[in-house]
């Protein structure tokens, strides 16, 4: 949950706060992206930790998570993002 509310506040403050360093459609775009990203990873996470108290409860081992390549997709295609923004700058 904290990583979808990092998200979640990130792209707030990227649409919030970067008027001036990106362009309106790269402004936009990211921040839809991290917004969309933190619903995804806060759903995602309640249904892992679902899966997790079941597994503890009943002995079987643990569930993998699989939000952990997504969340590293989407920080990689942000910093990218930002990067090439911030040079053209």
């Amino acid at each position: 949950m904290r990583t979808a509310t990092a998200f979640v506040a990130s792209g707030l403050g990227v649409e919030a706060f970067g008027g001036s360093l990106l362009p309106p459609a790269v402004r936009t775009g990211l921040a839809a992206l991290l917004l969309i990203s933190g619903a995804v990873v806060a759903v995602a996470s309640f249904v892992q930790w679902i899966s997790a108290e079941r597994a503890l409860r009943t002995g079987r081992t643990l569930p993998v998570p699989v939000m952990a390549p997504v969340v590293g997709v989407v920080l990689v295609v942000c910093a990218s993002v930002l990067v090439v923004e911030v040079l053209r700058f």
